[in-house]
């Protein structure tokens, strides 16, 4: 399937888009199964897979090594700020940019002992015993006791992971840049969400981010927790279908 760039010449036709979606801490890409079934049908969907890096730069520059010329890409949580960074490394590339349950602050001095207490587990009694601290809070308050079916791909997919995995990932984090500043300067279309009952970064300090970026569109996930794409899948899906149908910046 081919796409027709609405303010180029009627006589340049162009191939299908290119969607990257990053997953977040401990994700990998079951958080985004809704969205790359729905989206899969219309575009190229890459989600990569962020499990050798220390660093949200490293990160970053492994998603612009295997990206094509030209993308949109949409993070959640940590995958977010990694988008955000790709961005920073090369706005003329990214031609629309989704960051949803996330954050642009850098990592403040009581979080590294919260980070380390959960390292601390995920290294001494293994992942599932990780998961049952970490998952709890990650979602609607009592989700885990109500779907069965979210748990189960939840810890099935922190199973996944590793001690090590989990410590680059956390040293990325606790090493996060600032990104307040780069968010004046994005004029591509930009998606800002957040479920609604997010208590690991809520709707508040979304709804300031939308603010500090022109004409960034800010939806809301009602009835979910952090982690939006598994908990409110139709309602994300369709704001990505919304995002992708925003041509403005295309082909700046």
């Amino acid at each position: 399937m081919a796409y027709r760039c609405p303010t180029c010449s009627p006589d340049i036709m162009q191939a299908r888009e290119t969607i990257i979606l990053v997953p977040g801490l401990l994700c990998d890409d079951a958080v985004w199964e809704h969205q790359n079934a729905v989206l899969s049908r219309h575009y190229d969907v890459i989600v990569p897979q962020l499990t050798r890096q220390d660093s949200i730069t490293a990160m970053a520059e492994y998603i612009l090594e295997v990206a094509p010329e030209r993308f949109s890409i949409a993070g959640h949580s940590m995958g977010a700020r990694v988008a955000l960074e790709v961005w920073r490394h090369a706005p003329a590339r990214v031609a629309r940019l989704a960051l949803l349950d996330t954050g642009v602050h850098s990592a403040s001095a009581d979080e590294l002992p919260k980070r380390q207490a959960l390292l601390d587990i995920s290294a001494g009694k293994g992942m599932t015993a990780l998961a049952d601290v970490w998952l709890p809070p990650m979602v609607a308050a009592g989700r885990l006791k109500i779907d069965i079916a979210l748990r189960e791909r939840l810890y099935a997919m922190v199973e996944r992971m590793t001690p090590e995995i989990h410590r680059q990932q956390i040293a990325a984090l606790l090493g996060r840049p600032d990104a307040r500043p780069l968010l004046a300067q994005i004029s591509c279309p930009v998606l800002i969400g957040v479920g609604s009952l997010d208590q690991w970064s809520p709707p508040e300090q979304h709804g300031v981010m939308a603010a500090d970026i022109k004409h960034a569109h800010y939806d809301v996930f009602d009835d979910s927790g952090h982690m939006a794409p598994m908990e409110a899948p139709e309602a994300v899906t369709s704001a990505l279908l919304k995002w992708m149908r925003d041509d403005r910046g295309l082909c700046k």
